[in-house]
């Protein structure tokens, strides 16, 4: 399963989430939290469950649900959901994580409601931040998310276009992840009208380590998934990385250069990810 895009669509808005697996994205979010207003939570489980319980929706792109944050309207969420009979429905996120515990136990909720689903733990707070390795630790933790928006407000921080506000957090996410082996996605940008933007902080997030990138409008999504894509030249080079590789096992090399640079073990690993991405994005 490849996670380069992820795309919010509000829970409330029936005809937006049908349209949304059209977007291209590598995975849709139904949005139970930010996008929906509070008078309309009821409004959006009801229209999230209805169309995941409907047999005619059976889209390709991974489906998430985000759940709220607050205890009481996250059982209201689980509870919708286990109302239906069948569910297309790949993964949850939840949001505000703020140690491995909230983990453990929406995995626990979702359990004892049959709904065992992997968990997508989104970290925008200064306790999620610093709790980070442990979140991704969870058994159930299958991703962690950045959040950049949230973390500032919760900082008190002030936004700015080359984000070195928020840049320790957002290092310090993308290290937990990998440590523990899950996937890392970054934050959005909130200006879905501002494509240059979003094609230096995607290029940034490449650069990171991160696995893909939330989006908030579908005309975001092929510049992420573009970003997250590796390019021609990239993938000849891990070929033939690869392929010097096996006849230098064959030769007994310890050793091996390609393009009058010598490979080793970090080099050979970014090669076999390179492909690895080459194949998901086709």
């Amino acid at each position: 399963m490849v996670r380069r895009s992820l795309l919010f669509t509000p829970g409330d808005r029936p005809e937006m989430l049908r349209k949304a697996p059209d977007s291209g994205a590598d995975a849709i979010v139904f949005d139970l939290e930010d996008a929906v207003s509070p008078g309309r939570k009821d409004e959006a489980r009801e229209a999230v469950r209805e169309l995941l319980s409907d047999p005619g929706f059976d889209p390709d792109p991974e489906v998430c649900v985000r759940v709220n944050a607050e205890r009481s309207a996250i059982e209201r969420d689980l509870e919708a959901l286990a109302d239906a009979d069948s569910l297309r429905l790949d993964s949850v996120m939840l949001p505000k994580a703020t140690a491995g515990a909230d983990i453990r136990e929406l995995a626990a909720d979702l359990e004892e409601r049959g709904l065992a689903y992997p968990v997508l733990a989104l970290i925008e707070n200064a306790a999620g931040v610093l709790a980070a390795p442990e979140i991704a630790g969870a058994d159930a933790t299958d991703a962690l998310v950045f959040g950049a928006e949230d973390l500032s407000a919760d900082l008190g921080a002030t936004r700015t276009r080359e984000g070195t506000e928020v840049l320790y957090a957002r290092e310090r996410v993308v290290l937990a992840a990998a440590a523990r082996d899950c996937e890392a996605i970054d934050t959005l940008v909130t200006d879905f009208g501002d494509g240059e933007r979003l094609r230096e902080d995607a290029a940034f997030s490449v650069q990171l380590g991160y696995d893909g990138k939330l989006a908030i409008h579908p005309a975001q999504v092929d510049p992420i998934n573009e970003a997250f894509s590796p390019d021609p030249d990239e993938v000849e080079w891990a070929e033939r990385v690869l392929e010097a590789e096996r006849e230098a096992e064959e030769a007994n090399r310890g050793v091996f250069e390609v393009d009058g640079e010598m490979i080793d073990a970090p080099l050979i690993a970014q090669a076999e990810r390179i492909l690895e991405r080459a194949s998901a994005s086709n």
